[in-house]
């Protein structure tokens, strides 16, 4: 079963959100990553079945700038909490916050980035990992330095779709997820936390 989430909530306009409620799962781990942010939070669902790589769906979260932090962040936890719940994955993956110059920017990421690993970790997800900007470059381009775009090409490319992901915050989402897979198929993780 599939749930549709779409419309309008609290007045703001939504990415479409498809939600799977299928019960039987073949094996393989199902994994969410999250690009934090507190006006577009990205994310990126895919399945990772021995050493193949399914794209399952991918999204964003969105909240307007006129709306208080405490609301925000709100929003983002309900999101990410209703993501975990549809989805049930085995392993959330959050990308680590980078050195950043402009302080309130660095404040607000960081708040998103801990909203999520609450929601995961109070949905008792087994494994949260973090990676940094980095690491998921290393791990997706073999080049640490890599410019967005040819991230964005690599997602469309392991993943095998038509196009590259839109917005480019749920595109970082799905690289984010194969970055854990990649790296808990190879023995390597993130820093990584357990849900309770």
């Amino acid at each position: 079963m599939l749930v549709v989430v779409q419309g309008s909530w609290g007045g703001v306009n939504l990415f479409p959100m498809v939600v799977s409620m299928e019960r039987g799962r073949r094996g393989g781990t199902t994994i969410l990553g999250i690009d934090p942010g507190t006006a577009t939070m990205g994310w990126g669902v895919i399945r990772q079945e021995g050493n193949r790589l399914r794209y399952v769906q991918h999204g964003a979260i969105v909240t307007p700038s006129t709306w208080e932090m405490p609301r925000r962040l709100g929003r983002l936890f309900d999101g990410v909490t209703e993501l975990l719940k549809g989805y049930r994955p085995g392993a959330v993956a959050v990308e680590e916050l980078f050195f950043n110059t402009n302080v309130s920017t660095a404040i607000t990421v960081g708040q998103a980035r801990g909203v999520a690993m609450l929601a995961a970790y109070r949905a008792g997800v087994p494994e949260v990992a973090e990676y940094t900007p980095l690491q998921v470059k290393q791990a997706i381009t073999s080049y640490g330095r890599a410019e967005k775009r040819q991230v964005q090409e690599m997602v469309k490319s392991l993943l095998n779709l038509r196009e590259i992901p839109r917005p480019d915050d749920a595109a970082d989402g799905l690289a984010i997820a194969i970055t854990h897979a990649f790296s808990a198929r190879s023995g390597g993780r993130g820093k990584v936390g357990v849900g309770k």
